[in-house]
């Protein structure tokens, strides 16, 4: 199905999101939708760690060492999934920079 703008443009209707990224105290996050997930990157000194959810955005939270790494563990809450990366990086919680569009993930 497509749409026609108000200048008589056809365009798609289900367009794919773009991902979005955020930085700060050292810290980038990079989040966008990939082959049915989530995916919240997190990278500071060399360090990885990635929050994923199922693209509807109900089941729980893995924490992996990186987006395509082994699952090291699942939680319900995001913050609970934060304060894993936070620890996995070795930098406060706090400090993790987060893209409005991951600002919903979770249960």
């Amino acid at each position: 199905m497509s749409d026609t703008t108000a200048d008589g443009e056809v365009g798609s209707e289900a367009t794919e999101p773009e991902a979005t990224e955020a930085e700060a105290n050292g810290i980038a996050a990079r989040y966008e939708e990939v082959d049915g997930e989530r995916l919240l990157a997190f990278s500071a000194d060399g360090g990885r760690a990635t929050v994923a959810q199922n693209i509807d955005g109900y089941a729980m939270l893995k924490v992996r060492a990186g987006p395509t790494g082994d699952e090291l563990e699942r939680y319900y809450g995001f913050e609970m999934a934060l304060d894993h990366v936070a620890e996995l990086l070795g930098v406060a919680v706090d400090d993790l920079p987060i893209p409005d569009a991951a600002a919903d993930m979770g249960m």
